[in-house]
């Protein structure tokens, strides 16, 4: 077990819901008041409304897609008509193919020894029970849905200029170090944005067609950003984004986030940034795993469904970083997700980020969180390393400002860092 792990087992002794805030030594530069979604304005009434907010995002894909998305038992969405085989032995796909299923397309990840196969059950066979039969028939074998991943958060209104935000702190650019790499797995960014002059992006994904999103490009320049009054952590640094979702309904699967991994892995690239979220996936569970023990950090987002939430993933598997959101006054967001798997929190609101058409926007979510931890974590590690990645996360734990009880906690984990920097 790595060390960073006996430190966050034995670090966990209190509940969330005993946690007090200490104030803190100066507050945050604050934006001017942004009107946010009417849904995410309600939640501050409402915690019972927190988790309706994905579910209604989820409700309305699969209602406008209903060829291609669908939901599974529990009501996630999962590409219609297809399951997944995670390196599925011979004896397994012959299994498979004795009850009828067809190899859809399949995916080699050469640098992590997998392979991932998509499987479509027959047309008579309801997509869960297909699923049991082949859990049955291969109980060796790893099988699930292809489910769908999606962004978390919200941006105001946009405005033409950058915002009035300090400007201090170390940037990759700014040192006489090589610039920093860093990878992004979410939607497409602009990269014509004037935030991303100086950074060098290596876009992938949609046949080499660069689609920007909101949420894509916000994360972004969170990153690698530079404007009057606006920076990222890594200024100048090298981002390696990949888009998984294209436009298309069906963006964000299973295979499509493997697909990326496998890019990033082909280059390299020691720091991922995931600020998506969706439910457990036994096939992407072994990615992680993959990445992970071989030295890669991947740092993602918690999640926005509220403090009594279920935990979200791929930030609640071992060893990845999750990160929660605070507002400008060192408050934990009232979305953002409780429990073991956050190890930092970032400010995530009452910031803002670049936008689509060379505007910027105030931003809000523990998605805005996420890249923040990441560029910190990428100035310090340049290869995917295990013992230079424990070190890492563990020379941020140790510069943290703890906000909760002492030591780490389920609100806040270590505690917050990247505060200066905005």
């Amino acid at each position: 077990m790595r060390v960073w792990m006996w430190v966050i087992v034995a670090t966990i002794a209190v509940n969330s819901a005993h946690a007090q805030l200490r104030l803190p030594g100066a507050p945050l530069p604050v934006l001017p008041t942004q009107k946010l979604t009417q849904v995410i304005g309600q939640t501050a009434n409402s915690l019972e409304q927190l988790s309706d907010v994905r579910h209604l995002q989820i409700a309305n894909l699969i209602r406008a897609n209903p060829r291609t998305v669908a939901a599974d038992p529990h009501g996630n969405p999962i590409l219609r008509d297809e399951l997944l085989a995670f390196s599925p032995s011979a004896k397994g796909l012959e299994a498979a193919r004795a009850l009828r299923f067809e190899i859809v397309r399949e995916q080699t990840i050469e640098d992590l020894d997998i392979r991932l196969v998509v499987l479509k059950p027959p047309s008579n066979i309801r997509v869960a029970k297909a699923l049991s039969q082949l859990r049955q028939a291969d109980p060796a074998g790893t099988y699930d849905f292809n489910h769908i991943y999606l962004g978390g958060g919200t941006s105001g209104q946009a405005t033409a200029d950058a915002p009035p935000l300090d400007n201090t702190g170390v940037s990759a650019g700014s040192s006489d170090r090589p610039a920093s790499r860093v990878g992004l797995i979410d939607a497409g960014v602009d990269i014509a944005h004037p935030a991303f002059h100086d950074a060098v992006i290596h876009s992938w994904g949609c046949g080499n067609r660069i689609l920007p999103s909101t949420h894509g490009t916000a994360v972004a320049s969170l990153l690698v950003g530079r404007g009057t009054g606006f920076h990222g952590v890594l200024v100048g640094a090298q981002l390696y984004a990949a888009d998984v979702y294209c436009d298309a309904p069906t963006g964000g699967a299973v295979d499509a986030l493997a697909a990326a991994f496998s890019w990033l892995a082909q280059q390299r690239v020691a720091v991922i940034n995931v600020s998506l979220v969706g439910p457990d996936n036994a096939a992407l569970a072994q990615i992680v795993r993959a990445l992970t023990a071989r030295g890669y950090l991947l740092v993602a987002a918690v999640g926005n469904d509220g403090p009594a939430a279920p935990p979200l993933y791929p930030a609640s598997y071992p060893h990845v970083v999750g990160v929660t959101a605070v507002d400008a006054h060192r408050r934990v967001l009232i979305e953002a997700a409780r429990g073991k798997q956050v190890m930092f929190a970032a400010p995530g609101a009452d910031i803002a980020a670049a936008d689509n058409g060379g505007k910027y926007s105030a931003v809000r979510g523990t998605s805005f969180a996420a890249p923040i931890v990441a560029g910190l974590l990428a100035q310090m590690l340049s290869t995917p390393d295990s013992s230079a990645s424990d070190a890492a996360v563990e020379a941020l734990a140790v510069r943290a400002i703890d906000l909760g009880p002492p030591g780490r906690d389920l609100t806040y984990g270590f505690g917050l860092v990247g505060a200066e920097r905005f």
